[in-house]
């Protein structure tokens, strides 16, 4: 299946903007981020077709998927 990824802030680095991804159906919000070498820890929002998920979501051809690094400062 065929879904589109987009990435912000930090996670562009060394990566892409936005991406169209193949992977095998019913795969897991998780496993895209295990592709992509992201770690759970390091994110801070998920969103898949504009809504909050998370890790254990499962994924549909044609999904676009919304990746956010946690915020940090002080």
């Amino acid at each position: 299946m065929l879904l589109e990824v987009r990435l912000f802030a930090t996670f562009r680095q060394g990566r892409f903007k936005m991406k169209e991804i193949q992977l095998p159906e019913g795969s897991l919000l998780g496993e895209l981020l295990v592709n992509l070498d992201i770690s759970k820890k390091d994110v801070g929002i998920l969103l898949v077709n504009g809504r909050h998920s998370n890790e254990d979501a499962i994924l549909n051809a044609g999904d676009i998927v919304a990746i956010f690094p946690a915020v940090g400062g002080g």
